[in-house]
C-alpha cells in the first residue's frame, strides 16, 4: 500500500481516529480503576467494541491518506489483544498453564498502552503509523 502524504485526509476522518484512541484509552483507564482485568476491559468492553465498529466504518473516508494507517493500526491492535487475551485465558483455565497466562496478560497491557500512546502521538503530529 502506498499512501499519497501530500493529500491531506477529509477532517472528519482525523477526528474520528482522536475518538477511537480516546475510547480505547478510556477501556484502558476502566480496566485499572475497574474489577476487570486492563486486557480483559480493553477487547470487552463497549468503548473498545464502538471503536473497532466505527473504525471499520469509517475507514474507507481517510482515503488512500496517512489517516488510513491508523485506521489499519487500531484494527489490528483491537484483534491482536482478542485473540492474545484468548490464548491468555485460555492457559489461566488450564490452571498448569497460569503460570503463562498471567504473564502474558500483563504483556498484552504493556502493548496495548504501547500501540494507544504511540498510535495517537503519530496521529496528533500527523504522520502515517508504519506497520
Amino acid at each position: 500500500m502506498t499512501y499519497a502524504l501530500s493529500t491531506d485526509p477529509p477532517r472528519s476522518a482525523i477526528t474520528v481516529s482522536h475518538a477511537v484512541y480516546a475510547l480505547h484509552a478510556f477501556a484502558v483507564v476502566t480496566g485499572i480503576v475497574g474489577a476487570a482485568s486492563i486486557a480483559g476491559s480493553f477487547v470487552g468492553s463497549v468503548p473498545s467494541i464502538l471503536g473497532v465498529i466505527l473504525n471499520y466504518a469509517f475507514r474507507r473516508n481517510a482515503g488512500d491518506t496517512w489517516a488510513e494507517t491508523h485506521y489499519t493500526w487500531q484494527i489490528r491492535t483491537f484483534w491482536g489483544a482478542f485473540v492474545w487475551f484468548l490464548i491468555a485465558w485460555g492457559l489461566i483455565l488450564t490452571l498448569i498453564g497460569s503460570v503463562l497466562g498471567i504473564p502474558l496478560l500483563v504483556i498484552l497491557t504493556v502493548w496495548l498502552v504501547y500501540r494507544i500512546a504511540r498510535g495517537w502521538m503519530r496521529l496528533r503530529e500527523h504522520a502515517p503509523m508504519y506497520m
